[in-house]
């Protein structure tokens, strides 16, 4: 860094260059076909979606939700509250399609006093939606049918994840022997 009078003109420079030019870990990657491929999201702005066994077609299957921000003309775009816009993209191998029902896409606030469905995973068992929460957890369920109306899950869950700012937390608050209860949320 250097200093200018009392600015900071390299950073400023350098951070509009790299704006400009796009050239962000999180930034999609245009193939010579012209095709738009996202590349592999780096360690923190990926969610691992581990199978919960409770439906058999789903015991191997792994999955991830790519997080990114939205682009915005203004650098990051933030919600009418002031939240950052994230984008998702879920996707899942080794899921066989269930005779009983469709794969749902949801995200809820940790406490599972908010929730938002994505809605129903494509042949390719992904899904792209958007999430405006800082903590927030990734859930895909088996329901009976595409509701589009439904307001939370009816069916059983069959992977879930947590996005890295919830596993984040601290012991205040707690006394010195308790602990928060992370297994709650399916974390030991």
């Amino acid at each position: 860094m250097r200093f200018i009078g009392n600015r900071l003109v390299p950073v400023v420079l350098a951070g509009l260059g790299l704006m400009l030019l796009g050239s962000s870990p999180m930034e999609p990657a245009i193939d010579p076909g012209g095709e738009c491929a996202f590349t592999d999201p780096p360690e923190y702005y990926k969610i691992d979606l581990i199978a919960t066994k409770r439906v058999p077609q789903a015991r191997r299957s792994v999955g991830v939700a790519a997080v990114t921000f939205v682009p915005s003309p203004f650098g990051i775009a933030v919600s009418a509250k002031g939240h950052y816009v994230y984008d998702l993209a879920i996707s899942i191998d080794n899921l066989r399609p269930s005779p009983k029902g469709v794969y749902t896409a949801w995200i809820s606030t940790p406490n599972l006093d908010q929730i938002k469905r994505l809605g129903v995973l494509d042949d390719q068992m992904s899904i792209k939606g958007k999430v405006t929460w800082n903590k927030y957890l990734v859930i895909i369920t088996l329901e009976p049918s595409d509701d589009a109306s439904s307001k939370k899950w009816q069916g059983p869950v069959v992977l879930r994840g947590m996005s890295r700012s919830g596993l984040m937390h601290t012991m205040a608050g707690h006394g010195p022997f308790q602990q928060e209860p992370c297994a709650t949320f399916g974390y030991y």
